[in-house]
């Protein structure tokens, strides 16, 4: 059976450890265990939407998964300047997504299922969703991901990223060429600075940086999301994610 993710093949760079505590351990299970989840034969008598996180459990154990949760949710760094962000800073749900331009199942997110979550949840000012590169395979992963927060500081990311991830685009590479073009598809305007961008220290820090949120919770694979701090693993059904947002959304109205 495929897999709804995409682990490298690799070998992952040096990981460093998150400051935030236990909640990183905790990540790190809980991440282990969707990914798990994710690529396991499937139980027929198991609907979609039971693949998010049993959050049902009574007493100290639901305590526990509750805490580690909202120790996550304080990822969300909304950057009302961020261009690599959608949605009001201010959303009651943030969804972060940890990905990899050439991650097949990636594409499949962002073709499949992200398009109608903006419209159902951004749109509406109920969703922010907060993209942070994860690139596991490689020198044009790498290539890639410089190349998507390039485009972002022409205001261009979004447009990146949908070219970026049109069905048949990674089999094309992400060579210099290619990244060029994808910029031009995208409406970059200065495409000779968005080179100079995507080669410069800073790309590489804020590629660095999101890198190294991700192997710090723990993840290992393509697509890995927080949604208010609660793991999903794989570009699962669209009714796991509504599922999640519109429980993230009621505990949210609870909390006021």
């Amino acid at each position: 059976m495929s897999s709804s993710k995409t682990t490298p093949t690799t070998p992952a760079p040096k990981r460093r450890n998150l400051a935030i505590g236990a909640s990183v351990v905790a990540a790190a299970l809980l991440l282990g265990w969707f990914s798990y989840s994710a690529t396991k034969p499937e139980d027929p008598a198991v609907s979609g939407s039971d693949k998010v996180a049993d959050v049902s459990r009574p007493g100290q154990a639901e305590q526990e998964q509750n805490d580690t949760y909202a120790g996550l949710a304080e990822l969300a760094r909304r950057d009302a300047k961020d261009p690599l962000a959608q949605g009001p800073a201010d959303a009651p749900v943030v969804l972060i997504e940890y990905a990899d331009f050439k991650c097949g199942f990636c594409g499949k997110f962002a073709r499949d299922t992200e398009p109608a979550l903006v419209e159902k949840y951004v749109e509406e000012g109920k969703l922010r969703i907060e993209w942070r590169n994860f690139p596991i395979f490689g020198d044009e992963s790498e290539a890639a991901a410089r190349g998507a927060w390039a485009a972002g500081q022409q205001g261009r990311f979004w447009e990146f990223h949908a070219a970026a991830y049109e069905d048949g685009a990674k089999e094309k590479g992400f060579g210099d060429a290619r990244l060029k073009a994808l910029a031009q598809e995208a409406g970059v305007k200065d495409v000779d600075r968005f080179v100079r961008d995507a080669a410069s220290d800073a790309a590489r820090k804020a590629v660095t940086r999101d890198q190294e949120e991700a192997y710090g919770l723990g993840a290992t694979s393509t697509p890995s999301f927080l949604i208010n701090g609660r793991p999903i693993a794989g570009a699962q059904p669209a009714e796991t994610f509504t599922q999640a947002i519109d429980e993230a959304l009621a505990a949210a109205e609870d909390a006021k």
